[in-house]
């Protein structure tokens, strides 16, 4: 929720829709009103000065052209007594050059064809009359024998307004006329000057209005704002009014604090049993559907590594080690804009991508936001096994030592935690009935993630990711910031293709040395591909790397399978 306060008007927007108070709308709509009033007053006092002003300009043009065309006359009689054409013409366009008033004033001789007789003008001269509609329109009239009358053309892309009069001896057209927007231009000074005052006039007048109706209606902006914040927060609160008169608008306010307690628990309640993207919805659309669409998302899985041993030794216990291991860790989903999809036991299941078409950001990357959630789960973990250290060796101070079934609860609450991700097209959105329903993700994606997390156990790293979730970070983040080593081509169980799986490496936590033992991995993954175990074990066993180990273990003393093509397939899930 945006709120803006200007000169006492409070205006809200909630979710891109701008709420406007009713103070405002009766300023705007008097503001208005008085505006086109005062405005088309001058327009039309504008038009109506605008057409007698027209009217004496033709008629001064008309005095001009009578003149002008007896010139033309006496020009004509010299030009057949000294047969000097450019001296009649360079006379008959210095008289209209003397008796011009205006930059654009034009006196023209146009000969049917539409060439120049002359071009009284101070503008460049033009070498043809290009208007042809009006050039046909002279022709006609002249047919029908209309040789003179009001005309409207355009001369250098300009419009014109003037009067015309056929000449016969010089069989050329001599048109007075004046540019309309320089003719206009007086008058258009002045109507701005007029509507800047009615606007100065009708701006002070809004101002008074608003502070005296402001005050007047001041409980109905209060108990407004309050209830578009609470809308815009989901949070219902009892709205404060105090002072406030006995009036109807009052006691709509009191009604609706009676309402606020009850609704307010349930809207707690329901935001903490939805994601946010249902809860925007539902606010949206007043209601929850069953219904889902394709979405493509990156889903990250995450796994409480022995969950069996810490089960069996804290008992029921084990419900306040998950709520501070989950409360911490959702959290941070939340922060990275993912929804928790499912929280089964040991593990928990969270998509990222569902909420892009609500909040609008297109600049977060899914896939980059799954591996930082990802690697935050880790160093969450990891400090609640030092606060576990911390706690143990309080404990053996005060007491000297701790005994084997302390030991054993210590052990148990070490969390370690496995991430694995995938992405791509998945079923998102609401199924069960409308007597019990909730929203989950369905696909073979989801599945997928499930098992690359088994495989952290395997090759021991955190965090596993799929091809998808490398390409989707290397086509449309510039310096990710994450450096994506790959691991192995497997076959999981229940799966007919190999495919890449790749360790997401932070790049702020490798040095030269992890660099060097990544490197001499991958070169020993390559023999390992071609088959040539024998020299990828050289090169496993030089990588101080945990997974080159692993792969070290796998190829020593030993050969590929028969028929090998680089795929290894996994027995379990």
């Amino acid at each position: 929720m945006k709120e803006n306060k200007s000169r006492g008007v409070y205006d809200t927007s909630i979710g891109g829709t701008r709420i406007t108070s009713v103070v405002t709308k009766i300023i705007i709509i008097f503001t208005v009103f008085i505006l086109i009033s005062n405005l088309t007053s001058n327009y039309i006092n504008l038009t109506f000065n605008r057409a007698e002003m027209i009217r004496l300009m033709q008629q001064m043009l008309g005095k001009d052209l009578k003149d002008t065309y007896q010139f033309c006359n006496n020009q004509y009689e010299i030009y057949n007594y000294n047969d000097d054409l450019k001296g009649s013409v360079e006379a008959i366009e210095n008289k209209g050059l003397h008796e011009f008033k205006n930059k654009k004033s034009v006196l023209l001789g146009v000969k049917p064809d539409g060439s120049f007789l002359f071009q009284a003008a101070r503008s460049e001269k033009a070498a043809k009359f290009t208007d042809v509609d009006t050039m046909t329109l002279l022709e006609q009239n002249r047919v029908g024998n209309v040789t003179e009358g009001l005309l409207n053309f355009r001369y250098h892309d300009e419009k014109y307004f003037g009067i015309y009069k056929y000449n016969s001896k010089w069989n050329a057209y001599i048109i007075r006329a004046e540019e309309l927007d320089e003719f206009y231009s007086e008058s258009s000074v002045i109507f701005r000057n007029i509507s800047l005052i009615i606007l100065l006039i009708t701006a002070a007048s809004a101002i008074v209005g608003v502070y005296v109706l402001r005050y007047m209606l001041r409980f109905i902006r209060i108990i407004t704002t309050e209830i578009m914040r609470m809308v815009s927060t989901q949070q219902l609160s009892v709205i404060d009014l105090k002072g406030a008169p006995n009036d109807d608008i009052s006691f709509l306010g009191f009604a609706f604090n009676s309402l606020a307690s009850t609704i307010n628990n349930l809207l707690t309640i329901f935001r903490k049993f939805a994601n946010k993207d249902v809860v925007i919805k539902a606010y949206e659309e007043r209601e929850v559907r069953l219904e889902g669409t394709q979405k493509e998302l990156t889903i990250m899985f995450s796994d409480i590594k022995s969950f069996t041993f810490i089960t069996e030794t804290l008992g029921a216990d084990i419900i306040k080690l998950l709520n501070m291991h989950y409360d911490r860790a959702i959290r941070d989903i939340h922060n990275h804009d993912g929804l928790v999809g499912s929280i089964i036991g040991d593990a928990l299941l969270a998509v990222f991508g569902a909420l892009d078409e609500y909040e609008g950001d297109e600049a977060k990357n899914k896939s980059l936001q799954a591996i930082q959630s990802a690697y935050n789960l880790q160093d969450i973990a990891q400090k609640l096994r030092e606060e576990m250290t911390r706690k143990r060796k309080e404990l053996e101070r005060s007491k000297g030592g701790i005994t084997g079934e302390e030991e054993k609860v210590y052990q148990a609450v070490l969390l370690e935690i496995g991430v694995g991700i995938d992405g791509g097209n998945v079923f998102y959105g609401n199924i069960g009935s409308y007597v019990r329903m909730t929203n989950t993700v369905i696909g073979d994606n989801v599945n997928a993630a499930s098992r690359l997390e088994g495989l952290t156990r395997v090759y021991k790293v955190p965090v596993i990711c799929s091809e998808f979730v490398k390409n989707d970070i290397d086509t449309n983040v510039d310096k990710s910031g994450v450096r994506f080593v790959e691991i192995d081509t497997v076959q999981v169980k229940g799966k007919t293709k190999g495919t890449k799986i790749y360790w997401p490496v932070l790049e702020s936590e490798i040095g030269r040395k992890m660099d060097q033992d990544i490197n001499t991995f991958a070169d020993g993954l390559a023999s390992y591909y071609r088959g040539e175990w024998t020299a990828a074990g050289k090169q496993f066993r030089k990588s101080t790397l945990t997974v080159s180990q692993v792969m070290y273990e796998r190829v020593k003393d030993t050969k590929p399978p028969h028929n090998w093509n680089g795929v290894w397939e996994m027995k379990t899930k």
